[in-house]
């Protein structure tokens, strides 16, 4: 049972005020539900375009989460437990993806990995194209969501105790040892949830994605193809399925994270 005797007329006021916010959340997904028929459901889902698209848009961003995780949790623990000179710089730094314009953030990735670039020669070598390619949709899409894994991560590392880690190191185990044994499982919760918040991101990233890589599709750049093409009609019903997907994903994620 809820206790009734605390309630006041701020508590009131919040209330209102957080259920506003939470309509104004829920609304506009509801709305495209509601606005979307089963046999329209139905027809985009047997659509070949949309399946693929969907599929990029879910490996794409789960390969760059992975791949750039072995760089972003070493960066978070550094960040969490060391003091060195431009510190504060190097956390403004970590948050730029966040704050430009995607669009110039997908221009300043292509600059980066064109065939003329030294990483694009190098990867030339290789046989490996980043414009218009899967491997460049995973770089636009780790550059805009990379800082929410590195931020949850040194978020985790900071809230283990460091006496913890002092204590294993009087009695002989090695740093490495430390970090793999106590630091990071300690911290892995944190670490999970920038691992879904960067998988997340990365799988609705459109702006920086259309500049590196129009084609293959994924799906944010499948539903504005469809809506510029054939409007509002004919694109809801993709977005009804890319949402759903996702949803479900994140979902399950969650309720993973706190069986961990």
């Amino acid at each position: 049972m809820y206790k009734l005797n605390n309630i006041t007329p701020l508590n009131l006021l919040f209330t209102f005020l957080g259920g506003a916010l939470l309509l104004f959340i829920v609304a506009p997904i509801a709305g495209m539900y509601l606005n979307t028929s089963g046999s329209e459901l139905t027809e985009a889902i047997k659509a070949k375009d949309v399946r693929e698209s969907i599929w990029l848009s879910l490996w794409t961003s789960m390969a760059g989460t992975l791949l750039f995780s072995f760089l972003a949790i070493p960066l978070a623990f550094i960040l969490a437990r060391k003091d060195f000179p431009l510190k504060n710089i190097v956390n403004g730094i970590i948050d730029i993806p966040i704050i430009i314009p995607h669009s110039a953030a997908g221009i300043a990735i292509l600059g980066v990995v064109t065939r003329e670039s030294w990483l694009g020669k190098f990867a030339d070598l290789f046989g490996i194209q980043f414009v218009g390619n899967p491997a460049g949709i995973i770089m636009a899409m780790a550059f805009v969501s990379i800082p929410f894994l590195i931020n949850a991560a040194r978020d985790g590392f900071a809230a283990v105790p460091e006496r913890l880690e002092k204590v294993a190191l009087t009695l002989g185990a090695s740093p490495a040892r430390v970090f793999f044994t106590i630091s990071l499982p300690l911290a892995w919760r944190s670490i999970l949830s920038g691992l879904i918040l960067m998988w997340g991101r990365g799988m609705s990233e459109f702006g920086a994605v259309i500049i590196v890589a129009y084609n293959p599709q994924t799906a944010p750049i499948l539903i504005f193809e469809r809506f510029t093409s054939f409007g509002l009609k004919y694109s809801v019903p993709a977005a009804v399925i890319f949402v759903s997907v996702c949803l479900l994903m994140f979902v399950f994620l969650r309720v993973t994270k706190k069986k961990v």
